[in-house]
């Protein structure tokens, strides 16, 4: 495989002088520039960026990890991060899966953003390190090299079953999350409280589990079609699956925002395109903020409070304007 002392000899130049171009350094002139990244290109020469940062100790690239590519939010977030790590000189490495971990090494990249649910917490505790910060999303680890970054799922929760209630609905269901989640147990919790508070009576049998994905809200409707007590309103932990309900629910004679209300949360693209009323969650500032965050704690000032994403309710037209009874 040809390397640098080859390129250099092709290009009628010095190793260093290589070397400086491939670092992107000023001190080369255009033509000699242009003619070592031919070279480069015709000889398909990538530099050995593990080789380098094991020799200089010091590489400036951002892992993100993530395990769900049927959710278009990742997008957003990792936008976010993009957006901070290159202004501020950093490369950005994303991978899923489990080849994960042999990346998150301080030779490798120089920290990591999580937000991967199939990322076992021991890993990431065990990865974590002076030289290796972490940044999760949507976790609490309790650990000095992790910094925990949540969106506020209760309060926009609370405020929009609140509303519903206050307007005249009596019969909710309830479409959660994977339970074992840190967003699924807060967006149900406020979804009872809420309830309760309103003098709403709901049983653990309104409520359906789902994982986020849009299958989960086909099943649940075809499940609420068939129940004798149909509820007025059926409250999604996501917007994924309050499509797929919606979907469902429509292809069966049912109305959504008249015959029956559906509620989601993310406010991605297809809850504002199918006016689904939903829980807006900044996703490109909290992958923004997880950079700033993790590139602060690489740099030398560790911050490891928790920071809480605002999050707010947007109405749209799948919620009645008030219950038909």
């Amino acid at each position: 495989m040809i390397g640098v002392k080859e390129i250099a000899r092709l290009a009628g130049v010095s190793p260093a002088t290589v070397s400086n171009v491939l670092n992107g350094r000023a001190n080369v002139g255009q033509g000699t520039k242009e003619r070592v990244l031919a070279i480069c290109k015709d000889y398909n020469y990538h530099p050995n960026i593990v080789g380098k940062n094991l020799k200089t100790g010091k590489p400036k690239t951002i892992l993100f990890t993530f395990s769900d590519f049927d959710r278009s939010f990742y997008l957003e977030v990792i936008h976010g991060i993009h957006d901070y790590a290159d202004a501020h000189d950093y490369d950005l490495l994303i991978c899923t899966g489990r080849m994960c971990e042999k990346y998150m090494h301080p030779a490798i990249t120089s920290g990591c953003v999580a937000l991967d649910g199939k990322l076992p917490d021991e890993v990431l505790d065990r990865k974590a390190a002076p030289d290796y910060p972490i940044v999760v999303l949507d976790r609490i680890l309790v650990n000095s090299y992790v910094k925990s970054i949540l969106v506020n799922n209760y309060d926009p929760m609370y405020a929009l079953v609140d509303s519903l209630a206050k307007k005249g609905f009596s019969r909710f269901s309830f479409l959660g999350g994977v339970e074992n989640t840190a967003d699924n147990r807060e967006r149900y919790q406020a979804f009872i409280d809420a309830l309760a508070a309103n003098g709403v009576r709901f049983t653990r049998d309104g409520y359906i589990a789902g994982d986020w994905h849009e299958n989960s809200g086909i099943r649940a409707a075809q499940i609420l079609l068939l129940t004798e007590s149909r509820p007025e309103v059926l409250v999604c932990a996501n917007d994924n699956m309050a499509l797929g309900a919606i979907r469902t629910f429509n292809a069966n004679g049912l109305a959504v925002g008249r015959d029956i209300s559906v509620t989601g949360f993310d406010n991605n693209a297809i809850a504002e395109y199918n006016g689904i009323t939903t829980i807006d969650i900044p996703d490109y500032e909290r992958g923004y903020l997880a950079a700033q965050a993790l590139v602060g704690n690489i740099e030398g000032d560790m911050n490891k409070e928790l920071f809480r994403v605002t999050a707010k309710l947007v109405e749209r037209t799948s919620v009645a304007p008030y219950p038909i009874r």
